[in-house]
C-alpha cells in the first residue's frame, strides 16, 4: 500500500487550490503543513492533503504532500507502508543490494511524529522511495 506521495510543484498556492478542489469529492482535504525548520536540512516545507481514513486515524490511509520544485527536479517520491520496523529494515537492505542509493538508513524520524520509523533510497533515475512504519497504524 502507498502511504504518501510527494509532488514537486512550481506554484505551491495554485497547486494547493487545485488538489484541494480536485480531491474534495473523494473525501480528501487539507490537514496541515510541515515546517522544514523543525527537521533535517534535506526535508523541505510540505503541504498535506489526506483521505478520510488518514485524517481520522482510524486505519492506514493515504496522503499527498506538495513541495516546492527545485530547478531541474523531476523525480517522484513515494512512501510505502511497512508492517513493522523490521520490514523497513528488510526493504531498505534489499533495495541497497539491488543497487539503490542510500538517502537515509532505517531510523526513528521523530521530527515527523513519535513512532515514525523509516528508511530512504533512490533509484538510478533519482526517483525516491521511503519505506515507513507508523506505530499508530498497528491498531
Amino acid at each position: 500500500m502507498i502511504d504518501h506521495v510527494y509532488i514537486s510543484v512550481s506554484d505551491i498556492e495554485k497547486s494547493r487550490a487545485f488538489y484541494r478542489d480536485a480531491l474534495k469529492p473523494l473525501g480528501w482535504s487539507e490537514f496541515g503543513n510541515y515546517d522544514a525548520t523543525s527537521g533535517p536540512d534535506d526535508v523541505p516545507d510540505l503541504f498535506g492533503l489526506g483521505d478520510e481514513t488518514y485524517l481520522s486515524g482510524a486505519g492506514v490511509g493515504s496522503s499527498i504532500w506538495l513541495r516546492q520544485r527545485k530547478p531541474g527536479e523531476t523525480g517522484l517520491y513515494v512512501g510505502i507502508v511497512c508492517d513493522s520496523n523490521e520490514a523497513v529494515d528488510a526493504a531498505y537492505a534489499a533495495a541497497i543490494n539491488a543497487g539503490a542509493i542510500d538517502e537515509g538508513a532505517p531510523a526513528d524520524r521523530t521530527y515527523f511524529a513519535p513512532g515514525y520509523y523509516a528508511a530512504n533510497v533512490a533509484d538510478f533515475d533519482g526517483n525516491r522511495l521511503e519505506f515507513v512504519h507508523k506505530a499508530w497504524n498497528d491498531k
